[in-house]
């Protein structure tokens, strides 16, 4: 068969596999959809389902269907986490950000790096090598917005202890993924010093939030003071605000991730961005992209390959939970005044997600090519994928328990909104005023 040939079979088939592309799409997503519920009743961040779902339609599931292109799941990854976290900002009010600024911040920056490193070392005395344990201690590092976000919903807590966890959640991911990409250099062989690693993380966060608040502002007030042909455009520009607050930064040496949030606090707190429904649009946008996020990566994982790893992921992903983070957080937030009590449970919410998952693509697309070093990113990447699992069932489901043994719950308001959001607590908003049409 030549080559024309075989072309124009292809194109002759391309509306039916089109189609059947779309239907099965169109199943997963309605599966995980419905299957949100019992998540919620059990207490199971639902992503966790999302990703059990996809593993069932993978190649080794009732689907087979075949999916190994971690280029991407990267690409799509971070346009779902762009998302999720612009829809997150949205929904935080400036007070909770006054109140919750310092404490979060803190666990955001030095909570992650004491994290990665108790992680790291655990993960060394466990017999793998300081290379593929430093990466391992990075990837994980920081805490999951969707996730922490899906767990909190519903549960009645401190306004302090809710805005200090969603907070860094939404600040922490810069540092982990410039820990993660130096992480990956030395395990390629290049030499990163610590004066090029701060200086690095520094240059990040003042890019990425000089970026994101001045995109924020300018988005901000296009929608305050222009009116679009139609008020449905409202959301598409909002939308073109977040993909240029993601890609300015990260064009400019910056943090994308924080430039997304911040830009999202601020167009979030503008008046018209409530009348118009962005938030609920946004939401929506949110969930799609979670629920397609976590199906992505359920078909990536070979699980086959996880057995080998699951030893060593169940102990580091106890160790985590119980001993890294309690530690890191104890030692961020005591200097604040919270009590242990509150630390407890704010160490206990701090869930990995997909961000983990998505960062552990990268060493693998940057050792295309290494049989050996691929062969080790791809055991980081299936050790990850273990400690993200099993550190979404154990706090994920004990987070409402938890809470009430500490006797925190029921002490301040529940999250309500799409993700979970302080909303809720505040007075509600004066009529809006409409923009004038320029």
């Amino acid at each position: 068969m030549n080559r024309g040939t075989k072309n124009s079979l292809i194109e002759h088939d391309m509306p039916a596999v089109t189609a059947l592309a779309l239907a099965v799409g169109g199943l997963l997503l309605a599966v995980s959809c419905l299957l949100s519920k019992l998540g919620a009743k059990l207490g199971v961040p639902a992503s966790l389902l999302f990703l059990v779902v996809g593993m069932l339609a993978g190649s080794e599931g009732l689907g087979h269907i075949w999916f190994d292109r971690f280029d991407w799941a990267n690409l799509l990854g971070t346009l779902a986490l762009v998302s999720i976290l612009y829809a997150g900002g949205l929904q935080t009010p400036v007070a909770a950000v006054r109140g919750a600024l310092g404490p979060a911040s803190v666990l955001a920056t030095g909570g992650v790096l004491l994290v990665a490193g108790l992680t790291a070392l655990f993960a060394h005395l466990l017999g793998i090598p300081w290379g593929e344990a430093l990466l391992i201690g990075a990837i994980v590092s920081s805490t999951d917005a969707a996730a922490v976000f899906a767990v909190l919903h519903g549960t009645r807590l401190p306004a302090r202890i809710t805005r200090t966890i969603e907070l860094e959640s939404g600040l922490n991911d810069p540092v982990a993924v410039i820990l993660t990409m130096a992480m990956t250099a030395n395990l390629l062989g290049l030499d990163i010093s610590g004066g090029q690693l701060v200086a690095e993380i520094l240059q990040q966060l003042v890019v990425g939030a000089g970026c994101g608040l001045l995109l924020g502002w300018i988005g901000r007030t296009l929608l305050e003071k222009y009116r679009l042909a139609n008020v449905a455009m409202h959301p598409v520009l909002s939308l073109a605000f977040a993909l240029m607050a993601y890609g300015v930064p990260t064009s400019c040496g910056g943090s994308g991730f924080l430039a997304v949030y911040l830009a999202g606090i601020v167009i979030g707190n503008s008046r018209v961005a409530k009348c118009d429904g962005l938030v609920a649009v946004h939401d929506s946008m949110a969930w799609l992209a979670q629920v397609s996020m976590f199906l992505m990566l359920g078909l990536l994982v070979v699980p086959s390959q996880l057995p080998p790893v699951a030893d060593e992921g169940l102990l580091i992903a106890v160790f985590l939970a119980f001993v890294a983070r309690p530690v890191a957080v104890a030692a961020c937030l005591l200097p604040f005044g919270f009590r242990w009590r509150e630390i407890a449970c704010i160490s206990w919410v701090g869930l990995r997600g997909a961000v983990p998952i998505v960062m552990a693509t990268v060493p693998v697309l940057c050792a295309a090519g290494q049989a050996t070093l691929m062969q080790e990113a791809l055991d980081v990447f299936d050790l990850v994928f273990f400690i993200v699992v099993v550190g979404s069932i154990v706090p994920g489901t004990t987070v409402r328990w938890l809470t009430r043994k500490l006797g925190v719950e029921g002490t301040g308001v529940a999250a309500e909104h799409g993700h979970d959001s302080p909303h809720a607590a505040l007075p509600p908003e004066p009529p809006c005023r409409v923009p004038e049409l320029v």
